[in-house]
This record gives C-alpha cells, sequence and structure tokens, in this order.
C-alpha cells in the first residue's frame, strides 16, 4: 500500500541527499534537519509495516539504532558549530 511505500520513499530521498547537502553544501543546519526526517521515517516506517510484515519492521531496528547515533552526532556538531 501506498501508506507502507511513502516513509520508505522519503527515508531514501532523505538518505540520498545528507552527503550532498553535508559535505558538498557544508550546510550543517539543513543536514541536521535531513538526518532528523531520517530518523522519524524510519520510526514511520516500522509502524506503517508491523501490521503487514512484524519481522519486517522489527529488521529494522539495527537500522534505527545506527541511525540514532548518527542522529546525535549530527547534532552534537549542528550545537558546538
Amino acid at each position: 500500500p501506498k501508506k507502507v511505500a511513502l516513509p520508505f520513499l522519503i527515508n531514501l530521498a532523505g538518505n540520498l541527499s545528507f552527503t550532498p547537502i553535508f559535505f558538498g553544501l557544508k550546510n550543517i543546519p539543513l543536514a541536521t534537519i535531513d538526518i532528523l526526517i531520517v530518523w522519524v521515517t524510519i520510526i514511520w516506517a516500522m509502524k506503517a509495516i508491523w501490521k503487514y510484515y512484524r519481522w519486517v519492521a522489527l529488521a529494522q531496528v539495527p537500522y534505527l539504532a545506527w541511525v540514532s547515533t548518527a542522529t546525535l552526532l549530527q547534532l552534537s556538531i549542528a550545537l558546538l558549530n
């Protein structure tokens, strides 16, 4: 369903845009917003897929942990600069 695909597509777009924003444009505030969008879309995707395929939602837990760590690092960079 579209409601399941949408968070995955937004997440993909956010992931693909982070590196050009952070390293190319050197825009720390925009990169921080981008990674927050990635983090939110992971949770959104997990909730959306849960009733269809719980194992797919649970398989996202390591990805959520990784992005949570990256988000904390990015927030630290943003606050220190």
